[in-house]
């Protein structure tokens, strides 16, 4: 028979932050709970600020009858010669509670073993709820956490009510302390008295009427409604920062959304600035009008009142200072100006010095690389040498977020090149997958320079990332430089790292570096790993000549007939494995006995005598040799008993398989 439930925990006021982290585990660890107990079913979870809420439409009220059966060890080794049990079958039968009479044998595994079937009948699912519930609350991890009371256990917030609903009954239990109650509690305006409920249908209207919004996605739609609302009234833009919305979710049960404002000579200040006193601080969002920061607000209220004046002073009251603190810092970076003066004194890493050491390694880095791509050096080298510098300042310390963007702001107001600004600016970029890149040739060489610097300084002092483990995101770095290189379409050998840059560290060994770039590459393009690993084979490891060959060789490999083209060249590769292709190819033409010999030398001569204009054609130019090779492979004995005949078909099978490996190794290919 199947029943509703309502289970509703009450606590102090979660913070947001925590609850979203645990967020997408929550309903995995009550179905895991349900599943252990044989009362897996479709259930919904909710949440507000102030209550936890799990919701079953239709749950079992008694567990399903289901069988345990034990296997134990074998009869020959149960029994002596006189057929008494031994102490193995004793143990057994301890083990399954029965005596040795009541055990059966079972073939398994093809011999005859100890076996005993135990049927148990289902439980009413109401007295395994407390354990459950208990189980379910122990595992959710916020965390810090904490204790109160006398209690031994912690958990992110005290529990302060809890309501247990099977159908309309009580189910009766305790959790940290607190028993089960047919009630629940409105929106604290409301009132701090909690609310008798008669059924769950009363539970869920009583929400409704005490001001409280259970559904996260209504408090989201109201929000939004409410955006939308004041956008029109008052012609202006708010932005919807999707991180910022859940965390306004999270801590709201009656959202309103207001608008407030702040002085207009606080818009002096740059808007990331602004921005970032009014989300870190108060979590208010910021309004635009024509693309430019207002000096407005909106702020999401979780008040309940008719009168919300007040609430949007007291909000105004608040940013105040904040914005007066962030001005002032403001104008004292300004006097101060972009300089690297303490940068001395601030350890980048154990091993590796100082920020003002990195920044040199990091300018000698970037001077190798304009020259490597014509880029302008003394801007490069403005650029690096006041990269760092904005880390001194106060608001980059007040808000860690603005390191760079700062730079740029204070490296324009002492007239620095645009272009050097820019390159301090953009000089974490990209930062993400989905992150803007660097937008000029300087600010990419910076970029880069900066990556390159801390990849190699942590490999020399051994800083490798494990497994999952890369608290230095260093593949992240990787990531960064493939992106740089492939936009700006700089030639850069993996192998030239130790070349070009060795001088600047401390000696290790280099072959892990390049391992490591490498086995990003996997991760990098999402494609077959053999064309990956194709193209790595083929030697040349100029990480742009690499996206081109990848590209080519997977369009190729993704048309419907690779398969059976391919069959073709995987034979090609088999027959070459004991030839020195890297040595050359002799191949003698008066030695052709057969047509289908000079056809597909004719041929071979062909696709390479051309000039192409992407490795795309050549691949395709490559692997229209099939029919030829195909007749050649009916009509030709490779393995001719004549040694000069086979070391010549040989070879000329073998051009087919240089020519390809010219792009990626053939025979690493698996489709």
């Amino acid at each position: 028979m199947l029943q509703p439930l309502l289970i509703e925990i009450g606590v102090e006021e979660l913070p947001a932050v925590p609850l979203l982290k645990e967020l997408n585990t929550i309903e995995k660890k009550w179905a895991k709970v349900l599943e252990e107990r044989s009362l897996l079913c479709e259930f919904e979870f909710y949440y507000t600020p102030r209550r936890l809420v799990l919701w079953h439409r239709e749950f079992l009220r008694v567990q399903k009858d289901s069988v345990e059966e034990f296997f134990g060890a074998p009869v020959a080794i149960a029994f002596d010669k006189d057929a008494n049990p031994t102490q193995a079958c004793e143990g057994f039968a301890r083990k399954c509670g029965v005596s040795v009479n009541e055990l059966s044998r079972h073939m398994k595994e093809g011999k005859e073993v100890l076996y005993y079937k135990k049927e148990i009948p289902g439980q009413e699912s109401r007295l395994l709820l407390e354990a459950m519930i208990n189980e379910f609350i122990e595992s959710l991890n916020f965390g810090k956490s904490m204790r109160w009371g006398s209690l031994e256990k912690s958990f992110i917030r005290p529990i302060r009510w809890l309501n247990v609903m099977m159908g309309d009954e009580l189910v009766e239990m305790e959790l940290f302390g607190v028993r089960s109650a047919k009630q629940t509690f409105g929106h604290r305006m409301f009132s701090y008295e909690p609310q008798k409920i008669a059924s769950i249908k009363a539970y869920f209207e009583c929400l409704e009427q005490s001001a409280v919004t259970l559904y996260p996605e209504d408090r989201r739609k109201k929000i939004l409604e409410g955006f939308a609302s004041i956008e029109k009234m008052h012609a202006i833009s708010i932005e919807r920062d999707e991180e910022l919305l859940d965390e306004i979710v999270a801590i709201t049960e009656h959202p309103n959304a207001l608008l407030g404002n702040f002085d207009e000579a606080f818009l002096r200040l740059p808007p990331e600035v602004i921005i970032a006193s009014m989300k870190e601080h108060q979590r208010y969002f910021p309004v635009f009008k024509e693309g430019r920061l207002t000096n407005s607000f909106v702020v999401v209220s979780n008040a309940l009142t008719d009168d919300f004046s007040k609430v949007i002073e007291g909000n105004e009251k608040v940013l105040r200072p904040r914005l007066s603190d962030g001005l002032f810092f403001y104008d004292n970076d300004l006097k101060r100006g972009l300089r690297n003066e303490g940068l001395e004194k601030v350890t980048f890493m154990n091993g590796l010095g100082s920020l003002k050491e990195k920044i040199e390694r990091e300018k000698k880095i970037a001077l190798k690389l304009a020259a490597l791509y014509g880029a302008d050096a003394s801007k490069i080298e403005r650029a690096v040498e006041l990269s760092k510098a904005d880390l001194m300042s106060e608001v980059v310390f007040e808000f860690t977020d603005l390191q760079g963007l700062m730079g740029y702001y204070y490296a324009l107001a002492q007239n620095e090149d645009q272009e050097v600004a820019l390159a301090i600016k953009e000089q974490y970029l990209p930062n993400g997958e989905e992150s803007a890149l660097p937008s000029t040739k300087v600010s990419a060489i910076v970029a880069m320079a900066s990556k390159l610097d801390t990849l190699i300084g942590l490999f020399s002092i051994n800083q490798i990332p494990t497994g999952s483990r890369d608290p230095f995101a260093l593949r992240r770095a990787v990531n960064g430089i493939f992106r740089i290189v492939n936009a700006y379409k700089f030639s850069f050998d993996i192998a030239s790292v130790e070349t070009l840059f060795a001088q600047e560290y401390s000696s290790f060994d280099y072959v892990p570096l390049q391992e490591f770039i490498l086995e990003r590459i996997y991760q990098f393009y999402k494609v077959n790993p053999s064309i990956i690993k194709a193209v790595i084979a083929a030697g040349d490891l100029d990480i742009v000549v690499m996206d081109a060959k990848i590209k080519a060789l997977n369009e190729i490999a993704s048309s419907e007939r690779f398969s059976e083209r391919f069959s073709t060249f995987k034979r090609v590769a088999n027959i070459t494995k004991d030839v020195d292709i890297e040595g050359e190819l002799s191949i003698d033409e008066t030695l052709f006995e057969l047509e289908a010999e000079k056809e597909l030398y004719a041929a071979c001569k062909a696709v390479e005598a051309k000039q192409y204009a992407s490795y795309e054609e050549h691949l395709d130019a490559l692997f229209s040799l099939k029919p030829t090779l195909d007749l050649f492979f009916d009509k030709v004995m490779v393995n001719a008993e004549d040694e000069k005949l086979r070391v010549n078909r040989k070879n000329l099978v073998s051009s087919v398989y240089k020519s390809f490996k010219s792009i990626a190794d053939i025979k690493e290919i698996s489709i």
